[in-house]
């Protein structure tokens, strides 16, 4: 089953696809061609989730959807983190192409406040913590209110990171997949 692309023009979302930056937890580009895919159930998701968005004038920032098996391992290699990355042996589910990392944007383009960045490998990042100002804690049940009237599932230990349930389900595809490619040599 192919991959559907997400861009800006089909599905009225940002995208600042932070693994193809040096602005990520790794420090380097781990993609070199920023991208958005998603399975298509988890796009059919995105695009009740870009709707619920709109009513309130938000707008939905991408951080991360599918990420290829390759670059799994070298995120994983890089930061062998449990509470935070899936171990590539098992995959993940954005190797899946069923996970999506975002945040949400307020009517003038604005991140919302979250308490902590997104990549953040902290307690801070955990859904619930109180140890965040109330303004992020009320952002992060907003977003996960959104996420999960959609239908998504999410991690407790990332407060941008959501899921299709039962994810595992679902095969892992490598870089190959796609029908142009987003991973190079490790830069």
């Amino acid at each position: 089953m192919p991959l559907i692309e997400i861009t800006p023009q089909t599905h009225n979302v940002d995208l600042d696809i932070a693994y193809a930056t040096a602005d990520n937890f790794t420090g380097k580009p781990v993609y070199t061609r920023a991208a958005c895919y998603l399975h298509p159930e988890a796009e059919a998701l995105l695009r009740q989730a870009v709707d619920l968005a709109a009513i309130q004038g938000w707008r939905l920032k991408i951080f991360d959807a599918f990420r290829p098996s390759e670059a799994q391992w070298r995120l994983w290699n890089h930061t062998p983190d449990p509470e935070f990355l899936a171990d590539p042996r098992r995959g993940s589910p954005h190797s899946r192409g069923a996970a999506i990392d975002l945040t949400l944007l307020d009517r003038h383009g604005r991140e919302l406040e979250m308490g902590t960045p997104f990549d953040r490998f902290s307690p801070l990042s955990h859904h619930g913590n109180g140890d965040i100002s109330p303004a992020a804690q009320h952002n992060r049940l907003l977003l996960m209110g959104l996420m999960t009237t959609a239908g998504w599932d999410f991690y407790r230990n990332e407060w941008w990171h959501y899921q299709l349930f039962d994810a595992r389900r679902l095969p892992t595809f490598s870089d190959s997949a796609l029908p142009v490619p987003m991973m190079g040599e490790w830069l």
